[in-house]
C-alpha cells in the first residue's frame, strides 16, 4: 500500500528534528526562498529518499495553479515531418520536467477545435499548435482565454500569436534554381493545400525563381490540392497522363513526394532517367530510396525548441506573448534523384 504523504513528511522531520514546513518547502524547490542551506536541503532529500517519499504533484500543481502538462496538436502524426516535431517537443519538455500531451487532428479543421477545447478543459499549461489550414477564430479564442499558444510550421498573418517555421519562400526558390541550375526548364510542382500560407510561399518561390531565370510559368504544371500523399499520388497521375513535356517535379511536401513516386512507379517513369524528383522536407528514409532523393531539410529540432522555449516564457512569466516571427532558414539536400540535362561541349 501507498504510503500518505502526509505520514510520511511526519516521519521525515522527526528522524531530522526538523519541522514539517521546513522539510515540506526543501522537498518543494523552495531552499532558497526560505534561506534553508545546501547542507540542510541535501540531508532531507537523502532523508526522503530513504523513506520513499513521493511528492503529491496533483496537490502541488493545484497550489501553484500548473498543472505540468502541455498541449500539441498537429495535422497528421503519421507524417514523420510532424513526428520529429513532436519528439524534439517531448525532449524539450522532458528537460523541463513537463508532460505533453499530443492530438492528431487528421487535417480536420473541426477535430483541431475540438482537440483545443478539451485540452483548455482540462487546464493544461500551454498549447502548441500546427494549423490545418486558414482558419483562425478558434485560435484567437483559446488566446483571449489566456492559455499561452505558439503556432508552428503554418503560418497565419491574422493571429496575434508568435509563430515559429521555416522560411519556406527561400527554400522553394533554391530548390527550383537547383533544378534550372541542372538545365530543366520544364518543371511541375506538386503542391499542397492551396490557400495556405505555406503553400502560397512554396508556389511564390518556384514562381520567382522561373520568373528570374526568364522561363514562362505554365500553371497547367501547377498541380495538387492537400499535403498528403493521396493528394500527392492523385496529381502526379494527372499531370503524367497529359503530354506536357516535364523534365522535373518539384513537391510541396515528403507525403506528396511519396504519392509521386507512386504514380511515377505505375508509368513504369525512372527517377531521375525519365523524370527528375525534388521534394521539400528532408527524412532519413530518403537516403534508402533508390536513387536517393534530393531534398529540402527544414530544421526540426530548432523549430521545437523555440516553439518550447517561447511557450515555456509565456507560462513561467504568467504573460501572453504577441504577434511574433521566426523564420528558420532550410538547407538544400543534393542526392541522385535530379539528372544533369545540361550537355557539356569540350
Amino acid at each position: 500500500m501507498k504510503k500518505n504523504n502526509d505520514s510520511t513528511l511526519t516521519q521525515i522531520s522527526k528522524h531530522l528534528n526538523l519541522s514539517i514546513s521546513t522539510v515540506s518547502r526543501a522537498l518543494n524547490g523552495h531552499a532558497k526562498k526560505y534561506r534553508i542551506s545546501e547542507k540542510t536541503t541535501k540531508i532531507i532529500i537523502d532523508a526522503a529518499k530513504k523513506f520513499k517519499y513521493e511528492p503529491n504533484e496533483l496537490a502541488r500543481s493545484l497550489r501553484l495553479k500548473k498543472s505540468n502538462t502541455i498541449g500539441v496538436i498537429v495535422p497528421d502524426i503519421t507524417n514523420s515531418f510532424f513526428a520529429v516535431i513532436v519528439r524534439w517537443i517531448e525532449n524539450a519538455a522532458r528537460l523541463d520536467d513537463k508532460i505533453i500531451f499530443i492530438s492528431d487532428s487528421n487535417n480536420d479543421t473541426e477535430f483541431e477545435k475540438i482537440a483545443i477545447k478539451a485540452f483548455a478543459s482540462r487546464k493544461i499549461d500551454g498549447l502548441i499548435v500546427a494549423p490545418v489550414g486558414d482558419a483562425s477564430f478558434h485560435l484567437s479564442e483559446t488566446n483571449q482565454l489566456e492559455i499561452p499558444i505558439v503556432i508552428i510550421d503554418r503560418y497565419l498573418a491574422q493571429l496575434n500569436l508568435p509563430f515559429v517555421g521555416s522560411n519556406n519562400y527561400e527554400g522553394s526558390k533554391e530548390a527550383t534554381q537547383y533544378l534550372i541550375s541542372k538545365g530543366h526548364q520544364k518543371i511541375a510542382f506538386n503542391q499542397g493545400l492551396q490557400r495556405s500560407k505555406l503553400n502560397l510561399d512554396r508556389v511564390r518561390g518556384y514562381c520567382d525563381a522561373l520568373k528570374e531565370n526568364r522561363i514562362t510559368i505554365n500553371h497547367n504544371l501547377i498541380v495538387g490540392e492537400n499535403f498528403d500523399e493521396q493528394s500527392g499520388y492523385d496529381a502526379a497521375k494527372f499531370l503524367l497522363s497529359k503530354n506536357t513535356g516535364v523534365t522535373a517535379i518539384f513537391t510541396a511536401s515528403n507525403q506528396i513526394a511519396l504519392g509521386t513516386i507512386k504514380a511515377m512507379k505505375e508509368k513504369k517513369l525512372h527517377i531521375p532517367n525519365d523524370i527528375s524528383l525534388l521534394s521539400f522536407d528532408n527524412q532519413s528514409y530518403w537516403d534508402y530510396f533508390s536513387p536517393p532523393i534530393t531534398t529540402v531539410e527544414q530544421q526540426t529540432k530548432e523549430i521545437a525548441d523555440k516553439a518550447y522555449n517561447l511557450l515555456s516564457q509565456m507560462i513561467n512569466n504568467n504573460k501572453i506573448i504577441g504577434p511574433s516571427k521566426v523564420q528558420l532558414s532550410t538547407k538544400l539536400i543534393i542526392r541522385k534523384s535530379v539528372k544533369n540535362k545540361i550537355i557539356k561541349t569540350t
